[in-house]
């Protein structure tokens, strides 16, 4: 009987101190996972940091005019000064400050071997800027396959299509770009815009969207 008193005594105090163990380690643990002061003020400072900026991600075939689109958005550069632009290999980036928020544009590369990576962008963006050349005829179809594909991975993104190159001879028409891209079979959860636009004689961008005056007021007006 006093053997069995004396085990009893002893897995009672290992109980206990087990139990102890694994308070002390869970506390420890959720302190360190949970709740910490120094991740608390990291997250703040970051989110203090991106008030007030919004990236738009510009995409589009190579050709399209993507770089000669952001070119023309930039304010108080000649026509004489913005040069020829060549076909972006990789990455372009500008900004452009507004009253409201500074807008932070993405331009990545349509060629091919870029083209499987534009999903991967599509998360942190605030607007999707998609240009397509309008009298690239033969290409149509292969624009309108990346853009629901890019669609569908973000299904509540606010997207502006940008028909542009409406200058050329061979250009179809906004309705026929309408068509060409089957933006009727988009759902009307989402704020989709398609824009006709063309670079003027000053190198300004000229675009027509309903009573907006500038391609920018439609980017405020969706960040």
């Amino acid at each position: 009987m006093v053997l069995l008193r004396h085990i009893s005594i002893a897995l009672t105090a290992a109980v206990a101190a087990l139990g102890s163990a694994l308070f002390i380690a869970l506390n420890f643990f959720y302190k360190r996972r949970i709740w910490s002061p120094q991740a608390e003020y990291c997250t703040i400072k970051e989110e203090k940091e991106e008030r007030g900026k919004r990236q738009v991600l510009v995409l589009g075939l190579d050709g399209a005019g993507k770089s000669s689109m952001l070119q023309g958005l930039t304010p108080g550069e000649a026509a004489g000064k913005r040069g020829r632009c060549r076909p972006t290999r990789g990455f372009n980036f500008m900004s452009l400050n507004a009253p409201a928020c500074q807008l932070d544009f993405l331009e990545i590369g349509g060629g091919e071997d870029l083209r499987r990576y534009w999903s991967e962008y599509l998360r942190k963006t605030h607007v999707l800027v998609y240009v397509v050349d309008s009298s690239d005829r033969t290409r149509l179809p292969l624009a309108k396959a990346e853009l629901h594909r890019l669609l569908r991975v973000e299904p509540h993104l606010p997207v502006v299509v940008l028909g542009n190159k409406q200058d050329k001879p061979n250009a179809v028409s906004v309705s026929e770009l309408h068509e060409a891209l089957s933006l009727s079979s988009i759902t009307e959860e989402r704020r989709l815009f398609l824009l006709a636009a063309q670079l003027g004689s000053d190198g300004a961008l000229r675009n027509s969207c309903r009573g907006l005056d500038t391609f920018q007021d439609l980017l405020l007006q969706l960040v």
